[in-house]
């Protein structure tokens, strides 16, 4: 990847998370290349969220993505609250605007776009797991794409509930049988201590009628190789990302990739 363009007037974009992989950063730079344009990205974890987020201000840092576990704590750090992320309360995106850092949630815009694209029924029941962050923005999603009967599935007794009854959901500790169902947890997650595991068993999973989980390294989880396996439609992390990203993307640059450069750029993340 040649970066001869490299130089004092390079912005720089960035992303903050627990667990950092190189998806966003081959993504981002991908696209940089194709388009020639004079950015940078690269991926970073903290154990100082407030000194992070004030390095991104006084840094003049243009961009910063927020992923698992800084989505709700970054709130009291920002300036300016845009509608897709103060209605979930949970910001995934940064922006800064002459030092005033102002935050969005493209997660709510990806996931509410493939379910918008997948044909599922919105008949269908919904059984969504995890109640952090990104699960606000799934669910939210989905209450908003027409999927009222669901249930948030959390070990979290406080923010399980709150989760579920914020969107009209029922909670429960226990993972249940349902229609289409969603794993918003890093159950499955590369390199961590769940990630041979699945939320959901493989009966509930052969009983149902589609799959969706938003963990994007691999791609293949357990959860979506076992629905594949069953002949169970799914939606990947794959596609989540590369969609949020794309639009994180735009926020960064105001230059809209077209559908195939994103596409190349998703692949090429993935390698």
């Amino acid at each position: 990847m040649s970066r001869e363009f490299l130089n004092r007037e390079t912005q720089l974009c960035m992303s903050l998370s627990g667990r950092p992989s190189n998806v966003g950063t081959r993504f981002h730079n991908y696209l940089y290349d194709e388009l020639e344009l004079n950015y940078i990205y690269k991926a970073f974890t903290t154990t100082d969220l407030a000194a992070a987020v004030g390095g991104v201000r006084a840094l003049g840092v243009r961009g910063c993505a927020v992923s698992m576990p800084f989505k709700e704590a970054v709130i009291d750090l920002v300036d300016v609250m845009h509608e897709s992320a103060s209605a979930i309360e949970s910001v995934n995106t940064i922006v800064n605007e002459d030092s005033e850092l102002h935050a969005y949630n493209t997660d709510y815009q990806a996931v509410a776009s493939l379910l918008r694209s997948s044909g599922f029924s919105h008949d269908f029941s919904v059984a969504v797991t995890g109640s952090g962050g990104m699960a606000k923005a799934v669910v939210a999603a989905l209450r908003d794409s027409g999927f009222t009967n669901g249930t948030v599935i959390a070990r979290n007794t406080e923010t399980g509930p709150a989760l579920a009854q914020a969107y009209g959901y029922r909670f429960s500790r226990e993972a249940l049988p349902a229609d289409l169902l969603v794993n918003v947890t890093p159950v499955g997650m590369a390199g961590g201590p769940d990630a041979d595991a699945s939320p959901y068993t493989d009966e509930q999973i052969h009983s149902a009628s589609a799959v969706f989980d938003v963990v994007a390294m691999p791609s293949e989880t357990p959860l979506i190789t076992a629905a594949r396996t069953a002949g169970i439609p799914v939606v990947t992390g794959a596609e989540v990302i590369a969609l949020q990203a794309a639009e994180q993307f735009v926020l960064y640059t105001g230059v809209r990739p077209t559908d195939d450069q994103i596409r190349r750029a998703s692949e090429f993340s993935r390698r």
